[in-house]
Formats: C-alpha cells, sequence, structure tokens
C-alpha cells in the first residue's frame, strides 16, 4: 500500500459529524469483542455478521457507511486473531487479551461512501452522517493516481486537525528512479550517547527532542491538571488546556519521526549496502533508568524508514545479531568485557578505537560474513547488481512486502 495524506478543511459541524463516526466505529469494534468474549465458537464469520446486525439494532450504526462499519469488524478480528497466533507461538509473558478501545481516532472507507473532485481539490462523504464535502491541503496532485487504485480512504483525527488518507494499491518501487550505484558500504551501531556511529568513523548527534522539550510537557501538563475540578464537569479552559498539551507532544513525535526519516535516507543514498543491529527494542526499554532514553532514541522508527527506503531504491539492508558486537575485538577477535560506562576499546593486541566504531566494524563484518573480508575484496559482491533490498532478521520490511 502506499499512503498519500491530506489536510481537511471544513465547518465546525462537519468534524463533529467525523467525531460521531469515529464514536460509532469504537462502538462497533467494541461490541464485536464484547460478542467474541461472551459467546463460544464465534469465529470470523460471526463476527462480520455481527456488524450487520447492529445496523439493524442501532439507528445510528446504521447511518455509518456499511464498508465503514464492516471494517470495524476486521478491527476486532485483528486483535482476536493476534491474540490466537500468540497462544499459538506461545508467546512468553501476556498474549494480548483483547482489551476494548477508548481512543479510537480514525474510521475508514473502502471503495463507497465517498466521491472524489480532482479538479477541485475536494472530497465528498456520502453516508448518513452527513459529513459533506471537504477541502483536501496537500501539495501532492491528485491525478498523480487513478481512482480505481484507491483501496480505502481513512480519515484521521489528530491534536492540530483532520487528515485523510488515500490507501492506493501501488507497488512504490514501481516509480521511484534506482538510484546510482556508490560502490560503499557502511555499518552502523546505534546508541544514546550518539545516535549512531558507523563503521567510517563518523558520528551523528543524538537530538533527545523528548529531553528537550521534557520541562514545557510537564508545565503544560501541570496546567492541564489544574483547571480539572473533580465532582464539575469539563470547562472549555480544561479542552484548550489539554489541545495545548496535546500538540506539544505531538510536534515531539513528529520530530523524532523526521529525524529518523531524513537519517536514514542519507545513508541510504550514500551507500549499496547498509548493516546494522537486530535489536528487541520492546526488551531493552525494560530497563527502568534507560527506557525514557531509549525511546525518545527512536531507534525502531528509524529502521522502519531505513528498511523501507532500502527496498524503495533497490539497497541492500542487512540486520546482524548484535550479541557482543561490543565486546568483540575487531583486529584480533578477542572478547574484552566491558561496562557500559567504558566508552573505548583497549585491548592487548595493541587495537584501540571508540567502543561505538569498533561495534559499528564488527556489525560491518557481521554483514558480510562469507565473503572474504576486506573491504576492497567486498567491492566484487554480486549484490551490487542486485536492484532489490535484501534484509536479514524478523520483522523487516521486505519480509512484510513478500507475505
Amino acid at each position: 500500500m502506499f499512503i498519500l495524506e491530506y489536510k481537511l478543511r471544513g465547518k465546525t459541524q462537519q468534524f463533529k459529524a467525523i467525531d460521531e463516526g469515529i464514536r460509532t466505529v469504537q462502538f462497533v469494534r467494541n461490541k464485536c469483542v464484547s460478542l467474541w468474549m461472551n459467546s463460544k465458537n464465534v469465529g470470523k464469520a460471526e463476527v462480520y455478521r455481527y456488524t450487520t446486525t447492529l445496523r439493524k439494532e442501532f439507528p445510528f450504526v446504521k447511518c455509518l457507511n456499511s464498508t465503514a462499519c464492516q471494517q470495524a469488524g476486521e478491527r476486532a478480528w485483528s486483535a482476536i486473531s493476534k491474540f490466537y497466533d500468540n497462544c499459538k507461538k506461545q508467546v512468553k509473558g501476556k498474549k494480548g487479551y483483547p482489551k476494548f478501545s477508548k481512543r479510537t481516532r480514525s474510521i475508514e472507507y473502502k471503495q463507497s461512501g465517498w466521491k472524489l473532485d480532482r479538479d477541485h481539490k475536494r472530497i465528498t462523504f456520502t453516508d448518513g452522517n452527513n459529513i459533506g464535502t471537504l477541502k483536501l491541503i496537500g501539495s501532492r496532485d491528485l491525478y498523480y493516481f487513478q481512482e480505481f487504485q484507491i483501496q480505502r480512504v481513512r480519515l484521521v483525527k489528530r491534536a492540530d486537525g483532520y487528515f485523510c488518507q488515500f490507501c492506493l494499491k501501488l507497488d512504490v518501487r514501481d516509480i521511484t528512479p534506482i538510484l546510482p550505484q556508490t560502490k560503499k558500504m557502511v555499518g552502523i551501531d546505534v546508541g544514546l550517547k550518539y545516535f549512531y556511529a558507523d563503521s567510517d568513523g563518523n558520528f551523528v548527534e543524538n537530538p533527545r527532542f523528548y529531553r528537550y522539550s521534557e520541562a514545557r510537557l510537564n508545565r503544560l501538563n501541570h496546567r492541564k491538571s489544574r483547571k480539572l475540578k473533580k465532582g464539575k464537569p469539563v470547562s472549555n479552559n480544561y479542552i484548550k488546556a489539554r489541545q495545548r498539551y496535546s500538540k506539544a507532544h505531538l510536534k515531539v513525535s513528529r520530530q523524532r519521526e523526521e529525524f529518523g526519516k531524513v537519517t536514514a535516507l542519507r545513508l541510504i543514498q550514500s551507500n549499496d549496502l547498509i548493516a546494522y543491529e537486530d535489536l528487541k527494542v520492546k526488551n531493552l526499554v525494560r530497563n527502568s533508568k534507560l527506557s525514557k532514553s531509549i525511546n525518545d532514541a527512536g531507534w525502531s522508527q528509524f529502521r522502519k524508514w531505513l528498511e523501507y527506503f532500502g527496498v524503495k531504491y533497490g539497497k541492500l539492508t542487512i540486520a546482524v545479531n548484535p550479541a557482543y558486537t561490543s565486546q568483540d575485538c575487531f583486529q584480533c577477535g578477542k572478547r574484552i568485557k566491558k561496562s557500559l560506562s567504558t566508552r573505548t576499546h583497549v585491548c592487548s593486541c595493541g587495537y584501540i578505537e571508540d567502543r561505538d566504531t569498533q561495534a559499528s566494524l564488527n556489525i560491518l563484518r557481521k554483514a558480510t560474513m562469507g565473503h572474504i573480508g576486506s573491504k576492497s575484496d567486498l567491492l566484487d559482491l554480486n549484490a551490487w547488481g542486485d536492484l532489490s533490498s535484501i534484509l536479514f532478521g524478523g520483522n523487516t520490511c521486505q519480509g512484510k512486502m513478500n507475505q
């Protein structure tokens, strides 16, 4: 899927209608989960049929487009099937038992319930919620794609407004020119002191967007809390304070996302092979002393964009096992135990290097293992003529595209 996003401009009553549609989607999704919880032998077909029953039973559900109602049932079954899969795989810890949704922020239409006006950049929703015609604000030309390619239209509510997303049945590789080969390769080691260090001895500073905004976020949160009086209805001042707090968090989130995107794109443009660690960030954030810093670094987002751009531009991205990459000597292979506070690798063989640079060299070596080891030899790899990315590791972008 290829997603185009536009901001929506409309009247207050139209946005209230969107909110009503989102609440209806949440209601249908939760009723389907409740049916599964309270009944035996409820499968996918029963959940989908139940959405039709709800349309007959509740008039406000009937106002919602039928395909949007079906999609709400799909969301419920997605949570249920994920729980079943975790049980079959015997995932350790919690299996993700389906919960009731409290903060639904989107409504999704399939190929009905909307009409697109390409000439005037407007979209009209024709279901019973009376959303009406909304203006699309964005730089991308609507004639860029064919209307039959639109598989779904999604309305998303965020702290700074409402957005419309077009989900296109389109392989991004078909519309992207292949970048010229650079005959270069790099290994990268992500960290907290630096965002990453590469095998060429370069360092990228960690921006720490949340840390720098933390004082302002706490101040806005304190102002929001002071406007909430116990036992009294929510005031307009509280709603405004909550919106300011939400926008500040959204800004930090977008800063982190944009930084990861730009950094990943630069690596892809300047190298033909990028090796990185296959980190399990979900496990790493269990460390109570480092969890905030790890989340602030945004390693998962960076990896997501690195793999995406690798597929898009036909570059090799390789995830390797991170075990002992900072401990093993790059020159002699001797394993030297180091604490996190030790930032320089010093070996008895005489090799001295920055800890992170040394780790990135080991990562690159692991990625190219099986090819004779020097960088000059690696220039003869068959991979230089391969136009599609090869990603090693479990949860990768290429793996999802091939499913």
